[in-house]
């Protein structure tokens, strides 16, 4: 399949709510153009689900798409099949469309977000706050429990598996869990003065603050971070991660 995509062009793409900003689309032109490949990306900015599968039966040599916010759940019903990951997960970012037209679900956010945490995991980092709750952090909440490190979610509401309310949180319950990771969209471009409302004071030298956004490289999170004396990690390395996989999948015969 792999050497098939070489010699044929065919197409790929992001599917989002205002992802103009969007790191994927750049990532694979980039891509494509260093390893001289033909084949184009691009996104589509939905505002509902239901507009995606008559773009996909409208859209000539479609191969695979990336999913972002605010769809990773909600694509779901859409699909022919999930791969046993992302069955796992409850959530999908990358869909493979099969010689078929069949749409296979799966998620690449695991691998990438687990292996770029790795290398800066010491033996202190036992216990994580998850914030947020949208699909994006099931794909987190999945990686850590693989590295055995106790988590909970942080949300604006109570609901059912959500530990804290943002409200609940103190300096103690800071201190007390030195892996803290921003799942929200809070602080991202354009909007780089927003920050998550959390005791900042509650982190010492001993946390490791990570961001899934990368754009802008250091948020408000990650700049509160850093001035306690922090390990910081933005989202730009993971999202390479998971590029790279679904590039795999997509490939995959």
């Amino acid at each position: 399949m792999a050497t098939e995509q070489k010699k044929s062009k065919y197409k790929f793409g992001l599917v989002g709510k205002d992802i103009s900003y969007s790191f994927s689309r750049g990532y694979f032109a980039e891509k494509f153009k260093i390893e001289k490949l033909p084949h184009t990306y691009e996104n589509f900015d939905l505002q509902s689900i239901e507009e995606l599968i008559p773009i996909i039966k409208s859209t000539s040599n479609l191969k695979g798409l990336n999913v972002t916010i605010p769809f990773k759940e909600a694509v779901i019903p859409l699909l022919d099949g999930l791969n046993k990951k992302a069955n796992a997960i409850g959530a999908v970012n990358t869909i493979k469309i099969t010689d078929e037209n069949k749409l296979i679900g799966y998620n690449t956010d695991y691998y990438g977000f687990k292996n770029s945490l790795v290398p800066h995991l010491k033996n202190h980092h036992e216990k994580a706050l998850i914030l947020g709750t949208g699909g994006a952090s099931k794909a987190i909440a999945h990686a850590l429990k693989k590295l055995k490190i106790k988590f909970s979610y942080v949300s604006r509401s109570e609901k059912k598996g959500v530990k804290f309310i943002y409200s609940d949180l103190s300096n103690e319950i800071i201190r007390a869990h030195q892996i803290i990771i921003n799942c929200t969209p809070i602080g991202t471009f354009p909007n780089i003065e927003s920050c998550l409302d959390i005791p900042y004071e509650g982190i010492t030298d001993k946390h490791i603050l990570y961001d899934l956004i990368y754009n802008p490289a250091e948020t408000k999170f990650l700049q509160y971070g850093k001035s306690k004396g922090a390990s910081i990690i933005n989202g730009a390395k993971m999202l390479k991660l998971q590029a790279e996989k679904s590039w795999e999948i997509w490939n995959k015969s």
